[in-house]
């Protein structure tokens, strides 16, 4: 009978991503494989922070720009953007300690700080992607920005605040922005592992009988 088998992932990424400009600090920390594209690191990046993807993104590290491309931002003389799709997570993150920056919705300009915290042995009894940690809420979509997310903050737990009803309904009553849950985090990632494209360089070995 033939058989087939699956290879692990040789490498995995600890990464911490933490959302620049909140304080106390809004963070998650995410064990991925290290040759996952940038682009299905975006995807797990979403679903990690609690982001709903309805904006553009880009990554930056140093002056290199990685999202998705357009042909009219070079007609625009804006820099040239490596598409995310063909860039994988271990070319940008080489060493331990290194960072990129990661920014989701253009207009609202939510950076995250994506560093590398450890080069890890991919563990055969683990699905990544994983979410082992992580602080506080992530802010409500179009609030803007980190600004707008604390003026939000101030008016929601203010009764007396003028605004205080208008953004309550706004936000919803079921907002608290001291809630995180890993095991709601992992239940997102979850797809990913459906989707096996998270397992880096499968192989599969077929036997005759």
């Amino acid at each position: 009978m033939a058989t087939k088998r699956s290879a692990i992932p040789q490498e995995i990424y600890q990464i911490k991503v933490t959302l620049l400009g909140t304080s106390p600090l809004i963070w998650r920390r995410v064990l991925v494989p290290a040759e996952v594209t940038l682009a299905q690191l975006h995807d797990v990046l979403q679903a990690a922070m609690g982001w709903e993807d309805g904006h553009m993104h880009e990554f930056r590290m140093g002056r290199r720009y990685l999202g998705r491309p357009d042909p009219e931002d070079r007609l625009m003389g804006m820099p040239p953007v490596e598409n995310e799709r063909t860039v994988r997570l271990s070319s940008v993150l080489a060493r331990v300690g290194a960072k990129a920056i990661y920014t989701y919705d253009l207009g609202d300009t939510w950076e995250h700080s994506v560093a590398l915290e450890k080069r890890l042995s991919a563990d055969s009894n683990t699905a990544y992607p994983v979410c082992t940690g992580g602080q506080l809420a992530c802010p409500p979509e179009d609030c803007g920005g980190v600004g707008g997310f604390y003026d939000l903050l101030d008016a929601i737990s203010n009764p007396n605040h003028d605004q205080h009803e208008e953004l309550r309904d706004w936000v919803g009553d079921d907002f608290d922005p001291k809630a995180f849950s890993v095991d709601d985090v992992n239940r997102k990632l979850a797809s990913f592992h459906r989707r096996k494209y998270m397992g880096s360089r499968r192989t599969t070995r077929t036997s005759a009988p």
